[in-house]
């Protein structure tokens, strides 16, 4: 067996925000919320364990010009991005459903389905031209705020307009309609119809403070670390991987047979930065290391994919579980470590 070739690749993102041709209903304004309104508290999302089976991708742009910051000052957003994005691992997760829920006790306002799933990385694709959001859902709360769910999977909305819903409620389940490049609810808080960062929720953001150096009241109920770096999902193929074959679950086995074309370990990670460094290594059932790489990232990139491997063209592979492990490094920390394992007979 010889090598293959390892492979490092950025991948572009998309997801819809209120900057795009979509209009949303605007409220009143007024300058500041009252004490009841200004403390009110979200529950995720989504229904998964996050970190795990899910994550945050993308925040909410801080920065008012044409650069994009989020609010921790780093930059797994994009210019005028409006929410949250919370994504899953690939569709065929989606496929399986994972639920999107109310955040808080509302009032259903708008809905909308019937718009299909499909990745697309053309925000001007006519096709989508005023349903960038695609299928989804408004609530009002109250005393000024809303919550907009984007994405939802075509055919899965279960809400209509007057529902009252509690926070929990199951509106439909995470998809990839409208302006979506991967599976993933848009969540997005608006108080008097301007954006709020629901990891900031301050009266200095409510008063249009710029910037990510601004106090921090946050209102998720419960302790969401931001984590600008991580793990989207990680396996082993037969042959050389396609990053459009992993977007999709096509390699998500845990065994491979005895006369594979190859063996693969790949991985894909979000929140790459120039100079960090990737450690990858594909160790056989001996404890013998059959192919290892250490790279450094030429430039950052909000996702990344990446594989090693051997080919099998004389022989058989040995019998076993065979593992793979990936670190990805940034001035020496191990920020991501992966560890998978594959079962071969």
């Amino acid at each position: 067996m010889r090598n293959l070739f390892p492979v490092l690749a950025a991948i572009a993102l998309l997801s819809c925000s209120s900057t795009s041709n979509e209009s949303h209903t605007q409220l009143s304004q007024s300058s500041k919320p009252n004490s009841k309104s200004a403390y009110l508290k979200f529950d995720l999302p989504i229904k998964c364990n996050l970190g795990k089976d899910c994550f945050v991708l993308l925040y909410t742009d801080r920065d008012p010009g044409p650069e994009a910051v989020d609010f921790g000052c780093g930059r797994m957003t994009y210019n005028g991005h409006t929410g949250t994005d919370f994504a899953i691992p690939d569709e065929s997760v989606m496929r399986q459903g994972v639920p999107v829920l109310a955040a808080a006790d509302g009032k259903v306002l708008r809905v909308r389905d019937g718009v299909v799933d499909r990745r697309t990385n053309d925000i001007k694709n006519p096709d989508i031209a005023g349903k960038e959001c695609g299928n989804g859902a408004v609530i009002d709360h109250g005393h000024g705020w809303e919550t907009q769910y984007c994405h939802l999977r075509q055919g899965s909305v279960v809400v209509k307009p007057g529902t009252e819903v509690k926070s929990g409620t199951v509106l439909g389940f995470v998809g990839q309609s409208g302006a979506a490049s991967f599976p993933h609810v848009h969540f997005e808080t608006r108080y008097q119809g301007k954006p709020v960062d629901p990891f900031l929720g301050s009266e200095a953001q409510i008063d249009r403070q710029p910037g990510c150096k601004v106090p921090a009241q946050s209102m998720w109920k419960q302790n969401i670390s931001y984590l600008p770096t991580g793990e989207i999902d990680a396996g082993f193929a037969d042959r050389i991987p396609k990053l459009e074959d992993a977007e999709q679950g096509k390699f998500t086995g845990s065994k491979l047979p005895t006369n594979a074309a190859a063996i693969v370990f790949w991985t894909r990670t979000y929140g790459v930065d120039k100079d960090d460094v990737e450690r990858v290594r594909l160790i056989a059932p001996n404890g013998a290391v059959m192919a290892n790489s250490e790279k450094k990232i030429e430039k950052p990139s909000r996702t990344w994919f990446s594989y090693i491997g051997k080919r099998n063209k004389s022989q058989s592979l040995a019998t076993g579980t065979w593992r793979g492990e990936y670190q990805l490094l940034r001035a020496n920390k191990v920020l991501v470590e992966v560890k998978r394992e594959v079962s071969v007979n």
